[in-house]
């Protein structure tokens, strides 16, 4: 995920809001806890999430990757009291671990989780959703967007992390290189949404749908 300058990227890091003791708490706790802990979003990126859900008035999101709990917490605090975000993971420790924080935090009440396979919660949802966040097994990006996409109101938004994939989608080598490759292709060939990709920390992919 080295693509800055490492003094740059402190110092973006030392100008953007800061996240609250409870996330920092989740965090440290994701370090010595969890495993692959390098997969939490941390301030820059979770930061921007929240601020992407302000921008579009998110009401329900749709969150495809729980672990640790951090990334929908911050995009809970974005939304209105009465506003929710179902989040979808089959790792029983990330889910417990998740848990715990949502239950100590004023935002958690927003929260939903799913256990099980993504795919399958996403077939048990109904109705429209603002906002939708994909962190998850690589290999079915594509599958999520094409199951998500439907449930996402014109001008809507679809976020996706690891789009850049250590750099490693410049000369895919294995099957999570290839998978993310073609996905960022066929996004951007898609006539249905517009996209930016956007070199934050290790990619975030940014998709609106358009109106019909």
């Amino acid at each position: 995920m080295d693509f800055i300058d490492e003094k740059i990227e402190q110092y973006a890091f030392d100008h953007t809001s800061e996240e609250g003791e409870l996330l920092k708490r989740l965090e440290k706790e994701t370090y010595e806890k969890l495993e692959i802990p390098q997969m939490t979003t941390g301030r820059i990126e979770a930061r921007l999430l929240k601020l992407l859900a302000r921008l579009v008035g998110a009401r329900r999101i749709l969150e495809i990757g729980t672990f640790g709990g951090y990334s929908a917490l911050s995009m809970a605090e974005a939304l209105p009291e009465d506003g929710t975000l179902v989040t979808c993971d089959d790792d029983p420790v990330a889910i417990a671990f998740a848990q715990k924080y949502f239950s100590e935090s004023p935002h958690g009440e927003k929260i939903t989780q799913m256990k099980g396979p993504a795919l399958e919660s996403i077939k048990k949802l109904t109705g429209t959703f603002d906002m939708a966040f994909i962190d998850a097994d690589k290999m079915n990006y594509s599958n999520y967007f094409e199951a998500i996409l439907p449930m996402i109101r014109p001008n809507g938004l679809i976020a996706v992390d690891n789009v850049l994939w250590s750099g490693r989608v410049l000369d895919p080598q294995d099957e999570s290189d290839r998978a993310i490759h073609q996905f960022n292709e066929r996004v951007v060939k898609d006539q249905r949404v517009e996209s930016v990709l956007l070199t934050v920390r290790d990619g975030l992919n940014c998709i609106i749908k358009n109106a019909p």
